[in-house]
């Protein structure tokens, strides 16, 4: 079985002619699209002609863009010091920020149309890609003028990217002084909150005391870096004609403050179940007074089993082969394919991902296997994220991508089938460390995000009075983890400084880049408790579903298997699959007390 990916399908080589070729037709492109912005105030042209030659551009821009970057940042990805693809990156990276006006041309020529749909409907191309057309216009009205949008890009190079830019500096040179074994270490942020996992409890909390103490040292500049950046988006969400940021978001997310309130209300009706869970949790580890925030992470028992990456492989497809035959031949076929680059080596990136390659119909999945069961889940994972590409093989170009709340429906579901599977057919020991494994991650999901969304919704509030500091954001850190965790955690344990770490906070073009993520797991366990009730006849609906979800809301994509996600008995049903999991889990913990 091959273990290192090929990229001869997308090209040969940085010297192949193909690529030098396409290369050059970047630049014919931006000419063309320039030309054709211009054009549109032509009234010797119609409507839906004008409309028909934009999706030609964009198909070809979207194809030709995704074959050039996917092959640099492939390279890239397994051998970062590629000298080659570094140089074509940026190359490329030049190119493309050349359209940024003619978009803006386009995009307002758009949005200006009256009726849109009488000149969609006289096409069927323009028909199939109305969702697109639709997406544009809704954004547009929120659109500055040209020379403004202009403007807004200029100075938020040194604004909040600037900002945002500090704060990586100082975090990323930040220097953390653990006490360990006597001696004093010190050592990089990351890797002192990593220590977080670590097997020895007096580490555990070493390391988190020392986290504390090491944010004093940059946290005035950390919080005007905030502030600064949230002033920010909020005098653009203004002139731009939003109620928040928090809209915004709500836009880019395709779902409605209903869904919104509706999963949230939920989860706040779950929540005394993971604070049970974490007082279990705490009661294994002998604490008294609820969990302490730097046992979160502490593991739980062993997971003793080991796969190779042959077994492990094995493994996941006889599992898929149990939801579908379609899902394992799909799976199948990239492990055999050479679409998975599976072990760590020196120059290859950290972590895990998917690329899904929508231009040659395949995918490519980057691992760092290690023959833990934990890889096992990882790649399951990312096949699923594939298996979701595969889905959309047969849609436009245009239609295949899907927002964030959407985008971990196929990862998750494919990981819970593993999970599900090993709960069960593995003996106590296995069970126990595979459940607090997953109730760990499903808190940090629900619980966890939750506070975070708490805290910046109070962040917003007060950045609408004035600038805010140190001492409020700890206040208001501290108030959200209160009211999410409640007595799960200990309360002379927190962390004030959940807002220094985090990056999320920091990137003006996302805000609220908390909700999505809980969206993503209970809507995938919603669909897995859909597949329990259905049995065979659900995989057939969940490709279909998986197939729509670059082309319309996320409320429509519900709506193909009747799944109302405005409704709280969907969360709390989806909630529920994890609520079991942890009465499960209170269950075998009792033997450990």
């Amino acid at each position: 079985m091959e273990t290192t990916w090929s990229l001869k399908e997308l090209y040969e080589s940085f010297e192949s002619e193909d690529f030098l070729n396409d290369l050059n037709t970047v630049d014919d492109l931006i000419k063309r699209y320039e030309t054709y912005a211009q054009s549109l105030s032509n009234i010797d042209k119609n409507e839906v002609k004008k409309l028909e030659e934009y999706l030609e551009f964009q198909i070809e821009m979207a194809s030709l863009f995704q074959r050039l970057f996917s092959f640099c940042s492939l390279t890239l990805s397994t051998n970062t010091s590629d000298e080659k693809a570094l140089k074509y990156s940026d190359i490329l990276n030049e190119k493309s920020s050349a359209l940024a006006s003619s978009e803006a041309k386009v995009n307002h020529w758009i949005g200006s149309l009256k009726n849109i749909d009488s000149f969609l409907s006289q096409s069927e191309a323009l028909k199939d890609h109305s969702f697109l057309f639709h997406e544009i216009q809704q954004f547009s009205a929120h659109l500055l003028s040209d020379k403004e949008e202009a403007i807004v890009a200029k100075l938020q190079n040194t604004g909040s990217i600037a900002w945002s830019k500090l704060k990586d500096m100082l975090t990323s040179k930040l220097m953390v002084d653990v006490l360990l074994q006597d001696e004093v270490k010190s050592m990089p942020l990351t890797m002192a909150r990593n220590l977080a996992h670590d097997k020895n409890p007096d580490i555990r909390k070493a390391a988190y005391e020392a986290e504390l103490k090491a944010y004093e040292k940059v946290d005035d500049s950390l919080a005007a870096c905030l502030s600064n950046i949230k002033g920010e988006v909020i005098t653009l969400c203004k002139w731009r004609g939003y109620e928040s940021a928090l809209e915004e978001t709500l836009l880019k997310s395709r779902i409605t403050k209903k869904t919104l309130d509706a999963m949230l209300a939920a989860i706040v009706e779950a929540l005394p179940h993971f604070r049970d869970f974490l007082k279990t949790k705490a009661k294994c580890l002998g604490h008294k007074n609820g969990l302490p925030f730097y046992d979160l992470f502490a593991p739980l028992g062993t997971h003793t089993q080991t796969f190779d990456y042959e077994q492990g492989t094995q493994y996941v497809l006889k599992l898929f082969k149990t939801f579908s035959d379609e899902l394992a031949e799909y799976a199948k076929e990239a492990m055999e394919g050479a679409w998975i680059d599976v072990y760590p080596k020196q120059g290859k990136v950290g972590g895990a991902f998917c690329s899904n390659l929508h231009i040659i119909k395949q995918s490519r999945f980057l691992l760092n296997y290690g023959d833990q069961f934990s890889d096992v889940i990882t790649m399951a994972h990312e096949l699923g994220h594939g298996f979701h590409g595969y889905c959309l093989n047969e849609e436009s170009i245009l239609n295949s991508g899907y927002p964030m709340p959407l985008a971990e429906t196929a990862s998750t579901f494919c990981e819970t089938i593993v999970k599900k599977a090993a709960i069960k057919g593995g003996d106590e020991e296995q069970a126990f460390a595979v459940l607090e494994q997953e109730l760990t991650d499903a808190t940090q999901i629900i619980v966890d995000i939750y506070s975070r969304y708490l805290f910046e919704t109070e962040l917003f509030k007060r950045r609408e009075e004035s600038s805010v500091g140190v001492k409020e954001l700890n206040e208001m850190m501290i108030k959200a983890q209160k009211e999410s965790y409640g007595d799960g955690l200990d309360p002379n344990y927190l962390h004030p400084y959940m807002w220094a770490c985090k990056p999320h906070y920091y990137d003006a073009s996302s805000n609220f880049y908390n909700f999505p993520y809980a969206f993503g797991l209970l809507f995938a366990k919603g669909l897995y408790a859909k597949y329990e009730e259905q049995g065979e006849d659900f995989p057939k609906a969940y490709k279909n579903l998986l197939a729509v979800t670059g082309k319309l809301s996320a409320k429509e994509v519900a709506q193909t298997m009747d799944i109302d996600i405005e409704d709280q008995a969907f969360w709390k049903k989806s909630l529920d699959l994890i609520i079991e999991d942890i009465e499960y889990f209170k269950q075998l913990a009792q033997k450990r007390f």
